[in-house]
């Protein structure tokens, strides 16, 4: 490529600062500004330290039953039923009769249920609803089977 000429960067002008005093070999002074570093003081860490972490936000409240329902309390209320439901349940003489005390029993047990929720006795009036259920679902069973085996319907 002897056709083109080459522009190679003009040479660099001559320093015109003066060469530095050559030193002699030993000791060096200290920079300017230099001081030496206070009793107790440590040289700076070699990493950075890791910041803190940001503050934690404050715990989420939390939100307690005042009256909470306990097992205990559920058991003395469905054993309360089923007591109440025996003996309603012997004043009737017939199917008839057991059907009408356990209905009009379990009104008196809702309405006890209720009124024991209001007050905060929730434990006892989940019993009672326990109980009561079971004591309907067996009248309804009973009622059921009586109709199915004869054909007549027992609460007429």
């Amino acid at each position: 490529m002897r056709d083109r000429p080459i522009d190679w960067p003009p040479p660099p002008a001559p320093d015109s600062r003066p060469a530095p005093p050559a030193r002699a070999p030993g000791w060096v002074p200290p920079p300017v500004g230099w001081a030496p570093a206070p009793v107790g003081h440590h040289p700076p860490p070699m990493f950075h330290p890791v910041p803190a972490p940001p503050p934690m936000p404050p715990p989420r409240p939390t939100y307690r039953e005042p009256h909470p329902v306990r097992p205990g309390a559920i058991a003395v209320g469905a054993l309360a039923t089923a007591l109440w439901l025996l003996l309603t349940g012997l004043l009737g003489q017939d199917l008839r009769g057991y059907a009408l005390a356990t209905l009009a029993s379990g009104v008196v047990a809702w309405g006890v249920a209720v009124i024991l929720a209001w007050l905060g006795d929730r434990g006892v009036a989940t019993g009672i609803a326990l109980a009561m259920s079971a004591g309907w679902s067996i009248v309804t069973v009973a009622i059921a089977t009586h109709w199915a085996a004869t054909g007549s319907w027992p609460l007429w």
